[in-house]
């Protein structure tokens, strides 16, 4: 199980993995639904952008055994971690920036 999983479920997990990729930009036009809530299937989740970094976090091959932790505020993804997950940090962080309808990335140590 991945960050994906772990952090949002199995049923997110198997969602990920039947659903084909979806382009936020097109999704969010057509459905006005902000780039940030758009989910792993295309409809609307207040939760879409962080499912959608974890997912990429897992497609990356980021370890899921760190203290990690993604949610969202906005558009805002926020990485919540323990000091064991430093060094996973940095690449998290570069993969999030990419992850469409992210504006931004704020690292929260976790105490």
């Amino acid at each position: 199980m991945g960050f994906l999983g772990r952090l949002f479920g199995k049923d997110e997990e198997e969602k990920a993995k039947s659903t084909p990729k979806v382009e936020v930009k097109k999704v969010s036009k057509e459905k006005s639904i902000p780039p940030e809530k758009v989910g792993l299937d295309g409809k609307q989740d207040d939760s879409g952008l962080a499912k959608r970094v974890a997912k990429a976090l897992d497609d990356a091959g980021v370890s899921d055994n760190v203290g990690l932790w993604v949610a969202q505020r906005d558009s805002t993804v926020v990485l919540k971690y323990n000091e064991d997950a430093k060094d996973a940090l940095d690449k998290a962080k570069q993969i999030a920036k990419g992850v469409e309808g992210a504006t931004d990335v704020e690292t929260v140590p976790n105490t």
